[in-house]
């Protein structure tokens, strides 16, 4: 079995709008090797490509007042969560949950005024978290020589069941899934449903450095073995006629 490491980065600046992230964590105290993963929290991608709107920026609609009322929040919040929303999932005890354009399924479409600046500003995800996944390698490879494999994560909570977990929103030259099926168990089953999230669960290992109050934004994995070609974050992401809750 191997043994995996989970590296954290730990030298990083406070990151600011036009930082390139590959570079600065090239430039950390952490040593990139061969088959190294590179994990990088949301929120700091969504500072470097300035994904930032301040709140005294925006009138709310009259529909975005009455969310806002909803949920007990600024209504100029629930504006910017209502650009950010393709579909609204479930409104109901004070809690947006959202289908954003990128198709996740997150709590106000993936909105956040945490650690940005005290509460006056939010944050939004990426545009094209893939391709800042694929950014961020390539700014990488100016130092190390080679174009490491890159997962962003976000914070999401989870149906029928308490707690936040981090999962993978974007992602460059990892395979997001590995198929099980057709394998044989132990007992010599052969299996038929199996595909684990392998992002999502290297995610949730990066997720032990990423303690909100730790100030670490990112890691080093460590030891894994890559599931095949490298996929996308919308492989994640069930096609509606496969979604039961839908």
């Amino acid at each position: 079995m191997a043994e995996i490491q989970v590296i954290p980065v730990a030298s990083l600046p406070a990151i600011q709008p036009g930082d390139r992230l590959g570079c600065l964590i090239a430039r950390s105290a952490v040593s990139l090797l061969p088959g190294d993963v590179v994990v990088i929290a949301q929120k700091v991608v969504s500072k470097a490509e300035n994904r930032l709107v301040r709140l005294d920026s925006i009138s709310p609609c009259s529909y975005a007042v009455e969310v806002g009322r909803f949920m007990g929040r600024d209504a100029r919040l629930a504006e910017i969560i209502l650009r950010e929303t393709k579909r609204i999932v479930k409104m109901d005890r004070g809690i947006l949950i959202a289908e954003t354009r990128h198709g996740l399924v997150c709590a106000n479409a993936g909105v956040d005024l945490s650690n940005v600046d005290g509460g006056t500003t939010a944050s939004l995800l990426p545009l094209d978290p893939d391709a800042s996944a694929f950014r961020i390698s390539a700014e990488l490879a100016e130092s190390v020589g080679w174009m490491p494999p890159v997962i962003i994560t976000d914070t999401f909570g989870r149906p029928w069941r308490e707690g936040l977990v981090e999962v993978a929103i974007g992602l460059f030259g990892v395979k997001a899934l590995r198929d099980y099926r057709g394998r044989e168990d132990p007992q010599g089953l052969k299996l038929a449903a199996t595909v684990i999230a392998d992002v999502d669960q290297l995610a949730s290992a990066a997720g032990l450095v990423f303690r909100k109050d730790s100030g670490i934004p990112a890691c080093l994995i460590r030891g894994y073995e890559p599931a095949g070609e490298a996929g996308s974050a919308r492989d994640l992401i069930r096609p509606p006629e496969r979604d039961l809750f839908r």
